[in-house]
């Protein structure tokens, strides 16, 4: 059986790791120096590619499909690492598949659980698994990354279609009754969705907190909160994105949503400079988000305490883009009452009562799914 590491030591390490370059004022301007190669003349932040592309399946030159043979390894607050970990969960792979945690960050980059699969080459970053595979790579090793226990090697480190893989090519190993989050009539519109959830929403918040720019930063809020507004009327009459169908699409998009009111928000605030909106002032998109907060699967107990939910044993809260820890839960720092917060997105949110169909005005509509494919498997 794989093995998921899930100690709250393991999360509160990567908020306090006396030696990690966490943003102690949670201003996200360490975080900015780190990613100054992304920023564009103009000031937009352009995310980089990911440098291991490879994909799983049955065919050569793919990742074979082996259970118990490969680990992702990544960031418990990231939510490109924890879109992994919700359909891990949901699938049942997470049986088959291992999950570990990094433990903050140095100057040399995120840093590997001495007890963790680490241990047995002599790692002690997650960038050592990465120059095992090129030893001549360079940028930053991202989380997360698929490692192949046997080798010590990264073998994907391509989030944006890593799901799709678990969802597809890995399907014999699903656990019985998992949801089928990628169907075959559906998948075009679900790629065209995706890509739009990414420019607008998942990285879109990086586009705010990150820019040097402040009016490059409010164009970018602008297009956020307006896909946000777009999405709300979305959900007026359906229970997910693609209305019955729970899909990767919703794992994705709840990914930023949880993480947003601690992590992202206070961020943004400071960088454009004024107040910005609230996840409950998008009534449906809010009800929604509960529906899949309360939804097995969709968070474990390390997120709950890495996204500012819960306390950890001392009594602190992890709040910030930075990843750090707080006594001092003031407004600045994102909800000041965590637990009347955590106790808000407990409040009921049966939207199983919604009829809405998948069918919808917005990416795929004219022919355009027929003419564009993202996830190819």
């Amino acid at each position: 059986m794989a093995q998921q590491i899930t100690l709250d030591g393991t999360v509160r390490a990567a908020c306090l790791l006396s030696n990690a370059t966490n943003d102690g004022d949670g201003s996200g301007y360490a975080a900015l120096k780190r990613v100054r190669d992304e920023i564009t003349p103009e000031g937009d932040f352009r995310r980089q590619g990911n440098k291991i592309s490879r994909r799983f399946g049955y065919g050569r030159g793919q990742i074979p499909v082996i259970p118990n043979r490969y680990r992702v390894i990544g960031l418990i607050g990231c939510g490109w690492n924890r879109r992994q970990r919700i359909v891990l969960r949901l699938t049942g792979l997470d049986q088959v598949v291992a999950i570990e945690s990094v433990l903050g960050k140095t100057d040399a980059g995120w840093i590997l659980d001495p007890e963790g699969l680490g241990k047995k080459f002599g790692y002690t970053h997650l960038v050592d698994f990465y120059r095992a595979t090129d030893p001549e790579f360079s940028g930053r090793a991202t989380s997360p990354a698929v490692i192949d226990e046997q080798t010590g090697k990264v073998v994907t480190n391509e989030y944006q279609t890593l799901t799709l893989d678990w969802e597809t090519v890995w399907k014999p190993y699903h656990k019985q009754g998992a949801p089928d989050l990628y169907p075959d009539f559906l998948r075009p519109q679900i790629d065209l969705l995706n890509q739009q959830l990414f420019d607008d929403i998942n990285n879109g918040t990086y586009k705010i907190i990150f820019s040097p720019r402040r009016d490059v930063a409010q164009a970018a809020l602008d297009v956020f909160e307006a896909r946000l507004a777009e999405i709300n009327q979305r959900l007026e009459n359906r229970r997910y994105l693609f209305g019955p169908y729970l899909t990767d699409s919703d794992a994705r998009l709840f990914q930023t949503l949880a993480a947003y009111e601690v992590t992202y928000r206070p961020r943004v605030v400071k960088r454009v400079g004024h107040d910005v909106r609230h996840l409950w002032d998008y009534p449906h998109l809010w009800s929604y988000a509960r529906q899949l907060f309360q939804t097995p699967g969709f968070i474990d107990d390390e997120e709950l305490r890495a996204l500012g939910f819960l306390p950890f044993d001392d009594g602190s809260y992890a709040y910030s883009f930075g990843y750090t820890t707080t006594t001092d839960t003031t407004e600045d720092n994102g909800p000041a009452d965590r637990q009347a917060y955590y106790e808000r997105w407990n409040e009921p949110a049966d939207r199983s009562a919604l009829t809405g169909s998948w069918e919808y005005s917005g990416p795929g509509t004219g022919g355009m799914d027929a003419l564009w494919s993202f996830g190819d498997i």
